[in-house]
């Protein structure tokens, strides 16, 4: 897993509306791993996300969620919850690669990093989905990583 201080890596996939991004790793990002999309902690994790997704924008800082799921699968669950962010559909496991996120297991490992300046400067492994969303923002606003 890549860790604060490495270079961030230059990632493109299809989201849930079939169309491809290139995130842009040099303003603030949070890029977020999940296992699967519609499960249990999968949902929680999304939709605190979403919950907080007002304040991620008005941060100036762009989210991103990345499963193993297909571009169908993601539409399905943005749909299903009004997830208003985009999922990245990583069914060959290229983006956990680029960033050493374990798929052993068939799906993503859940962890979550924080990208500014093309580069890493926050990691979190063993995520509890409960809270995250706004644990990552509280620690962004500390780092000082914030436009406004």
């Amino acid at each position: 897993m890549l860790e604060a201080g490495d270079d961030a890596p230059t990632v493109s996939a299809e989201n849930q509306d079939g169309e491809t991004l290139e995130p842009d790793f040099a303003t603030p990002t949070v890029l977020y791993f999940y296992p699967r999309d519609d499960t249990p902690g999968c949902t929680v994790e999304a939709k605190g996300f979403d919950a907080e997704l007002g304040a991620y924008d008005d941060a100036g800082v762009d989210v991103y969620g990345v499963s193993t799921d297909d571009a169908d699968s993601h539409r399905d669950f943005c749909e299903k919850y009004g997830l208003g962010f985009d999922l990245l559909a990583d069914p060959d496991g290229e983006i956990a690669d680029a960033f050493d996120v374990d798929t052993s297991g068939g799906a993503a490992e859940r962890v979550t990093f924080v990208l500014a300046d093309g580069e890493v400067q926050a990691a979190y492994s063993g995520v509890s989905p409960d809270g995250h969303a706004e644990a990552v923002l509280a620690d962004i606003r500390d780092a000082g990583l914030l436009e406004a």
